[in-house]
């Protein structure tokens, strides 16, 4: 098996956004499939990397942004998650956690050849994710309880995607392997 990297996508959020009332009920849903793979994979040893969106502040750092995100309503929702002391950070700007990033420098120094995407929203920075990272012929794999979407059917319709176009390995948390 490829060495493999854990991504968190958008997880550190603040859920002031148009869309933030549909798609909390999703990521309260996926939120402890994500706490159990973030810890079988930091109890394996394998790298957890956080790919967030700055929301703009470009003069923030990751830790203003996890502080932001734990100070606001939601924060029940970001402390399971939230990034620990061997976690790596990448700020992102768009939707894909390659672009403009420099998460392909990072993987390839770390050796990642399989990235593990967990994190929100399916239906669009997760898939364009999943495509840039099969673009780069790393292998995909996506942990359907361990996304959550705006869109149910278009969700669906993009872990299909996913699955037949970029040969992804679209599994529950519990039968991904690290």
């Amino acid at each position: 098996m490829s060495k493999s990297a854990v991504i968190v996508i958008d997880m550190i959020n603040t859920y002031e956004h148009r869309d933030a009332d549909v798609l909390l009920p999703a990521v309260r849903k996926a939120v402890p499939a994500m706490v159990r793979l973030l810890e079988r994979a930091r109890a394996a040893g394998v790298p957890v990397i956080y790919a967030n969106d700055n929301f703009g502040e470009w003069r923030s750092h990751h830790g203003e942004l996890v502080e932001t995100a734990l100070s606001g309503p939601h924060a029940d929702l970001i402390e399971p998650v939230r990034p620990d002391e061997d976690s790596l950070f990448v700020v992102k700007a768009r939707h894909s956690i390659f672009f403009e990033t420099p998460l392909s420098y990072l993987l390839s120094q770390l050796g990642v050849r399989q990235v593990i995407l967990c994190g929100q929203v399916t239906e669009q920075c997760v898939l364009y994710s999943a495509l840039d990272a099969h673009i780069r012929h790393l292998d995909v794999v996506v942990v359907e309880d361990a996304v959550a979407s705006i869109d149910a059917g278009l969700a669906d319709a993009a872990l299909r995607m996913m699955r037949r176009n970029m040969d992804a390995e679209v599994a529950p948390e519990g039968r991904i392997e690290l």
